[in-house]
């Protein structure tokens, strides 16, 4: 069970508390997301936050769920890798997404909104030939590379986990990742799109993984239901500027019990990680609330 960090933990100074108090608690993920100006400059950069984690844990995985890879130059994005992974006792996970929700954040980056599926498959085959260390040569659509390499490769290797609802995210998650990130799913279609995703690496041909298969969820803590409901609609609308109405249905809130019944069925269809983006009136409240939906399941 993982937790994605609050935003607000990384400038309220409290971020060791959070890391100190979700460790205690037994979480073994700490996540975070990845925007670079998300609807009208909102965002942080997973990979720096990543690293502030990976200095503060002490055995808990941190992950960044998920980057905007279609973003960047796949070369940069080795480097820093290689260098978060390395400070992270407990390893890194790189979850990678399409992005898109907003069209200008990919074009303030000099981003074509229509390349960047292509572009992200790209970059994909790039980075995961990079982590091993390996000088690489690749002329591609959007990368040209001549005997590039990154070192030290990562000593633990780098999960690269791709999250999507799309089939285009499946077939990418079967070709070039360790497993698939869901979100905003049911139980039932979480189970198959697993299903889908390893029988299209399976068509492929390729050498199955250890697959890592995933759930994010967002939920909502509080004594009341309707008001942790409340609290978990404005940030969500905040963040997405979209009605909290079309993800009500997969966004569980109240205590942890009522997070926990939510999320029983997908454990029983095989989520080997799942993160909570929690939200609560106090952020520390949130990795309280993690904590006890972890007791809870593993019970």
């Amino acid at each position: 069970m993982g937790l994605r960090v609050p935003r607000g933990l990384f400038a309220a100074g409290r971020l060791r508390a959070a890391v100190d108090s979700a460790e205690a608690a037994g979480l073994d993920l700490l996540a975070v997301g990845d925007h670079v100006t998300f609807h009208g400059g909102q965002g942080g950069d997973g990979l720096v936050q990543a690293a502030a984690l990976a200095v503060l844990a002490r055995r808990a995985r941190v992950a960044v769920s998920v980057y905007q890879l279609a973003l960047r130059h796949p070369v940069a994005v080795a480097r820093q890798v290689v260098d978060v992974a390395a400070l992270a006792p407990g390893g890194l996970t790189l979850g990678v997404g399409v992005g898109g929700e907003d069209r200008r954040e990919v074009e303030a980056l000099g981003v074509d909104p229509a390349t960047r599926g292509r572009r992200l498959d790209e970059a994909l085959t790039v980075l995961r030939r990079l982590l091993t260390g390996e000088p690489v040569n690749h002329d591609g659509r959007f990368f040209t590379l001549s005997g590039v390499a990154v070192r030290p490769a990562p000593v633990r290797p780098v999960p690269i986990i791709v999250g999507g609802r799309s089939d285009a995210a499946l077939r990418r998650a079967a070709l070039h990742g360790d497993g698939w990130l869901g979100v905003w799913v049911s139980a039932a279609r979480f189970a198959e799109a697993v299903r889908q995703v390893e029988a299209i690496a399976a068509d492929a041909g390729r050498a199955t993984p250890a697959w890592r298969h995933g759930l994010q969820v967002w939920c909502g803590f509080g004594d009341d239901p309707r008001r942790a409901a409340a609290t978990l609609a404005a940030e969500m609308e905040g963040l997405y500027a979209l009605p909290f109405e079309r993800f009500a249905r997969w966004c569980p809130a109240g205590q942890p019990e009522d997070v926990a019944e939510f999320l029983a069925p997908y454990a029983a269809a095989g989520a080997r990680d799942v993160c909570l983006i929690a939200v609560a009136d106090d952020p520390l409240e949130a990795v309280a609330g993690a904590a006890a939906v972890r007791e809870l399941l593993a019970g």
